[in-house]
């Protein structure tokens, strides 16, 4: 009989509800959301938007709903997408 395995555990700090700043509103809602629901949000947003660039689909090519949330830059790479956004939450 194989050993049950155990699930992992999402972080606590994750699932909190985050307070969503105004800029990040237009984009995704203002709703408090957990960091996990905004990032899957913002990524909904991104592909209905076809803002992902074609050559290095890393990048994120912001509109300007987005450069509002990503501090004025037209195009960031999806690690610099979720520092910039974390201070758009509290």
């Amino acid at each position: 009989m194989a050993a049950k395995k155990s699930g992992r555990k999402p972080s606590a700090a994750f699932m909190k509800p985050m307070t969503i700043s105004s800029d990040l509103a237009a984009v995704i809602g203002a709703a408090p959301a957990p960091r996990t629901q905004v990032t899957k949000k913002i990524w909904d947003y991104i592909k209905k938007n076809g803002l992902q660039d074609s050559k290095n689909r890393r990048n994120i090519n912001a509109d300007d709903k987005l450069k509002a949330v990503f501090g004025g830059k037209k195009q960031v790479s999806m690690f610099e997408m979720t520092k910039l956004v974390s201070k758009h939450l509290k």
